[in-house]
């Protein structure tokens, strides 16, 4: 299931929704008939995907709970949805004290001085969304942890273990491995978005998961950019090291993606995945033969699966197009590129004063993330020539 482009029709749909709402406001009036049945349609429709969303994340969650942590986990369940009622009542009325009616408790969401409420609860559902539709991150050497985490790995362009014959009676000579440190650093990112006052006071939406989507859509698009191409804070796959020429400066061929393929080892090779631009895609889609037959798909009545040479495609707007000396796709098993964000130190802060001359109230979210490649011989870089 592409969650991202499931997610990203949602919050058009959403946007629509505010903007209908908008318009009402600033002409101090209700909503006509035509809006309101609009807004309803809409609204079911928003409800519709949250439910495929939520049975998808359910179907996947079951698959890894054992008998024993059933009930554990009922319990738990029950306690973050008490969380998150919390959370919508403090958007809806500044309140961090709710007294939940499902588990007859009252919900504190912890509150600093400086305004912020951080629920664990809307903190780990935002990761785990991030997680979800981001492919680099979901297939990476993903670590929820706090604070920096150092890797210790072989450097194998100064040192390499080998194995040879001996005679007898031969001493066996031991050769000597280098190794370097790779540190996933706790660099803070943040996100500011702002939600108009009239859905959160809509009682019938569902402010949480808007929220959740709204900032969790940032990360995502944010961390694209820099974990395929790289910054001063994260490492991208574009700057491995492992790089293969394309033969021509201005086109693709078959031979070029298979010459990338192959530059990964046999035993990671088959875990391996295709990232390019959704134009370069299409440019391989439609290579050609001499006798005008598609290459990689040659029966075009099944449609264009998103595979290449039997193995999956993610497209990136933040991946180059096809240019002199650009690096235009990466074939890479993810396990060599270790990921990190973490939950704990994830923050909600509600702006409730910054925008309420707009009638609107600010979410700022921050996360700690980082990006290194830890494992070099399963990235290969394809640049033109």
């Amino acid at each position: 299931m592409n969650f991202k482009k499931l997610i990203e029709k949602r919050n058009g749909l959403v946007e629509e929704m505010n903007n209908l709402v908008k318009v009402a406001d600033e002409e101090t009036r209700a909503l006509n008939e035509e809006e309101t049945t609009k807004f309803e349609d809409l609204q079911k429709e928003v409800a519709d995907i949250d439910k495929t969303l939520k049975l998808a994340q359910e179907e996947r969650s079951l698959m890894s709970v054992s008998d024993d942590e059933a009930p554990a986990k009922t319990d738990e369940k029950a306690m973050a949805m008490a969380e998150e009622r919390a959370f919508a009542n403090f958007l809806r009325t500044g309140e961090t004290t709710f007294n939940d009616i499902e588990t007859r408790a009252d919900v504190n969401l912890s509150k600093g001085d400086n305004g912020a409420v951080i629920p664990t609860t809307i903190a780990d559902r935002i990761i785990a969304t991030v997680k979800r539709v981001a492919p680099i991150l979901e297939l990476s050497d993903f670590y929820n942890v706090k604070g920096d985490l150092t890797f210790v790995v072989e450097d194998e362009a100064t040192s390499k273990t080998t194995c040879a014959y001996v005679g007898e009676f031969q001493e066996l000579e031991s050769t000597t491995n280098k190794f370097k440190s790779v540190v996933l650093k706790g660099n803070v990112v943040g996100v500011l978005t702002k939600v108009s006052k009239s859905l959160i006071n809509n009682a019938g939406f569902d402010i949480v998961n808007y929220v959740i989507t709204k900032v969790a859509e940032a990360i995502i698009t944010f961390l694209d950019n820099e974990m395929l191409n790289g910054s001063a804070k994260i490492q991208g796959l574009l700057q491995a090291k492992q790089q293969v020429t394309a033969g021509a400066a201005a086109t693709l061929t078959a031979d070029d993606l298979i010459n990338l393929q192959f530059a990964i080892p046999q035993n990671y090779r088959g875990n391996g995945v295709f990232i390019m631009n959704p134009d370069t895609f299409k440019a391989c889609a439609k290579l050609k033969n001499a006798q005008g037959e598609y290459l990689l798909n040659k029966d075009i009545t099944n449609g264009f699966g998103y595979t290449l040479l039997g193995r999956p495609v993610f497209e990136s707007d933040n991946m180059p197009k096809i240019a002199t000396k650009a690096k235009v796709a990466v074939y890479a098993d993810l396990k060599g590129y270790a990921t990190k964000i973490s939950g704990d130190s994830a923050e909600i802060q509600i702006l409730q004063e910054k925008f309420a001359t707009q009638y609107a109230v600010g979410i700022a979210g921050y996360v700690e993330i980082d990006g290194k490649i830890v494992d070099e011989q399963r990235i290969a870089v394809l640049a033109m020539a």
